[in-house]
């Protein structure tokens, strides 16, 4: 299995930026997939961003394409997603997650506890 753990959500005012990190221990060779999904209240979770830990190869939802940027430290483990020109409508918990095939929304079976990002007009 894999343990996930998030960390750098807050509270800004619009146009800001934030950096959420999500730190990976345990069996994390075995889940190559790692992802940012974010739940705003009364709403379902949704998908921010991926990455094939390997391959390298980076996802973005149409929201936040040009504005967030994924990044990875390998030796620590850790996936970043920093985020630029924060709007109102990204406040929500944002969550990491982890899965077998980075590609497969539907795969991404571990989560962290999530972090709050709230974003003021």
């Amino acid at each position: 299995q894999i343990h996930l753990v998030e960390s750098g959500g807050g509270l800004v005012q619009a146009g800001a930026s934030l950096r959420l990190s999500c730190a990976a221990s345990g069996d994390s060779f075995s889940y190559p997939g790692r992802a940012w999904w974010r739940q705003a209240p009364g709403q379902a979770r949704e998908f921010v961003a991926a990455v094939d830990w390997n391959a390298g190869t980076k996802y973005y939802s149409a929201d936040v394409q040009g504005r967030f940027t994924l990044s990875k430290d390998n030796s620590k483990s850790t996936l970043y997603l920093q985020m630029n020109r924060l709007k109102p409508e990204d406040t929500a918990i944002y969550y990491c997650a982890a899965a077998r095939v980075p590609t497969v929304w539907a795969d991404y079976g571990y989560w962290g506890q999530g972090t709050q990002v709230t974003v003021s007009s």
